[in-house]
């Protein structure tokens, strides 16, 4: 052992020392810098050198690494905690925008529409309110319907807007995290020291899983594989991206989140994009369906009960609503090839209906039953609708009735007409065809977004048929007493719940999802907070125990250096002797 590898191992404490006071005072100077991770120096000392049979002898401190200190599997905990935080914020405030377009228990709501609706046709049936009140009634809450669906409609476009936003910044952070891979594995070597080049791709991967869920893979040589909705996008340095491409259903956009590569659907659950995508599949899709299916059977159940009912003055000639084309008519009513019918949210069933003419003179009124055959026998007894009734079959059997004419507009839809002195009128239908075929309606239109009181009725409410036939006799408000009875009504399309009940359990699925998503957002953000304590405990600089390595590291640099100086006061001791 010689005097100069004395020098030599002080000069190695003295490079450590320096290293290592570098290093703290990295670590102090980015203390509060967001997404920084403690760096950690590791020595070890060098190999000794053998000194034949009194074994080995040191030769000084090595640096081994500087090295992040970062958990892998916290780090991948809390990106996924991240995700669902993310995502249930995104959730609650799309259902909270829902929640406040339906207003409901406002007064101002669909609820009370409803109910004021109906209490309009009790009013008239005791003569409390005349017809035009209960045409104009009717007429404001289609309108109602109508202003809330497009309320509906534009929570859901301001998530479609979002979601396209939302994908494009996802697609850049994946590019940026693929060209990190890069730099990352050539500065590297296979020696994980590009500290400050993984910090900033850790801090886009917290960015990118707040907006999709995000897992990562990463390889020996520290690239990181990406993958979103369990779809590999990035790998090494390339980039597969994301698209976010819109599909239509014929009546509105969605937006569907793909593999830019191939267009591959991914099922997008976290972040703030699955927040989106599940608030609007669940809660306004939903909403929007239920308001149509709303609007339909509210639509349907009038119509079959004013399709029957009577007027006064009676009616002479009535026209359907429902235009069929010429193919369709020959058709069976029930069969899907008819296009004309198979759209509609509603169908006719098997069953039948009394025609009555009542004749103006004498007062005296014929009825004549018509069948509608909608039981998918044919006459064979085999399953078909070959011989089911079309509606070319039932303007022929309306024509067969004496003193009255049925035809087909020039738009396809259904007239009847009485003879000169006869007044024409329906009871009875068990098939529901009048009201499918909109004969004698109140209502147009089978949507929320469509529809309306009947346009003449609009314009002369004494068209509104509050009387019905009853046991051979008129009863001047049985029409009237029947709508208004519909809403205590319960229906086989809700399963027999009411119109105002099935609306009501749509109400309360919506402030139950979006009081699910406020305590799932509380229980996240609790998750997620307590991952970052632990994040921060172990990545996280302590000014304290930074204080005390500088110290350690100024010891160590001061015993080196005099370890020099001895070695040097020696050496010159020894040449003077020479």
């Amino acid at each position: 052992m010689s005097l100069t590898a004395a020098m030599l191992i002080g000069r190695s404490g003295l490079t450590a020392a320096q290293t290592g006071v570098q290093v703290s005072a990295n670590n102090i100077a980015n203390a509060s810098t967001p997404g920084y991770s403690r760096q950690v120096l590791s020595l070890s000392p060098t190999r000794g050198q053998s000194l034949g049979s009194f074994g080995s002898i040191g030769r000084g401190v090595s640096i081994s690494d500087i090295r992040r200190q970062v958990s892998d599997a916290l780090q991948g905990r809390l990106w996924t905690s991240q995700s669902e935080q993310a995502s249930a914020s995104a959730q609650l405030d799309s259902l909270s925008s829902l929640e406040a377009s339906l207003q409901e228990l406002s007064g101002n709501d669909l609820s009370s529409e409803l109910a004021n609706f109906f209490a309009s046709w009790s009013e008239a049936a005791n003569l409390e309110q005349s017809n035009t009140v209960v045409v104009q009634q009717g007429q404001r809450l289609a309108e109602f319907m109508g202003r809330l669906r497009r309320d509906v409609l534009r929570v859901r476009e301001q998530i479609q807007s979002q979601i396209g936003g939302l994908i494009s910044r996802a697609n850049e952070m994946l590019n940026q995290i693929a060209e990190l891979n890069t730099m990352i594995a050539g500065s590297e070597q296979g020696r994980p020291n590009a500290n400050a080049l993984r910090d900033q791709r850790d801090m886009i991967v917290t960015s990118l899983s707040e907006i999709v869920d995000t897992t990562i893979v990463q390889q020996p040589d520290g690239q990181y594989d990406v993958h979103v909705a369990g779809t590999p996008l990035v790998i090494g340095s390339r980039n597969l991206g994301l698209n976010a491409r819109q599909e239509s259903d014929g009546s509105r956009l969605t937006s569907v989140v793909a593999l830019g590569t191939n267009d591959q659907p991914l099922n997008v659950t976290g972040g703030i994009v699955g927040g989106l995508l599940a608030s609007r599949d669940i809660g306004i899709e939903e909403t929007l369906k239920s308001l149509d299916e709303t609007a339909a059977q509210l639509a349907f159940e009038v119509n079959k009960l004013h399709s029957t009912g009577i007027p006064n003055p009676g009616m002479t000639q009535t026209t359907g609503l429902l235009g069929i084309s010429t193919t369709d008519r020959t058709i069976a009513m029930n069969s899907s090839l008819n296009a004309s019918f198979a759209g509609l949210p509603y169908s006719a069933e098997n069953g039948g209906l009394f025609v009555n003419l009542k004749h103006q003179a004498s007062g005296l009124t014929q009825s004549v039953r018509i069948d509608v055959d909608l039981d998918w026998l044919t006459n064979t007894g085999e399953v078909g609708f070959d011989d089911d009734t079309s509606a070319e079959d039932l303007r022929a059997a309306l024509s067969g009735v004496d003193n009255l004419t049925a035809t087909f507009t020039a738009d396809g839809k259904l007239r009847i007409a009485a003879d000169s002195g006869y007044e024409v009128s329906f009871s009875d239908d068990t098939s529901g065809v009048l009201a499918v075929l909109g004969v004698n309606a109140f209502y147009s239109g089978t949507t929320a977004a469509d529809i309306s009181v009947r346009s003449d009725l609009l314009d002369d409410a004494s068209q509104l048929a509050t009387g019905r036939l009853i046991d051979d006799t008129v009863v001047a408000n049985g029409t009237a007493l029947a709508v208004a009875g519909l809403q205590a009504k319960g229906l086989d399309a809700f399963n027999g719940e009411t119109l105002l009940g099935n609306w009501g359990n749509r109400v309360l699925a919506v402030a139950v999802d979006t009081e699910y998503a406020s305590d799932r957002l509380e229980s996240t953000g609790i998750v997620r907070q307590s991952l970052e304590a632990q994040r921060a405990g172990m990545s996280g600089v302590s000014i304290d125990e930074e204080s005390i390595n500088l110290v350690n590291y100024q010891k160590q640099y001061e015993g080196s250096a005099r370890v020099i100086s001895v070695a040097r006061d020696l050496l010159d001791t020894l040449l003077r002797l020479v």
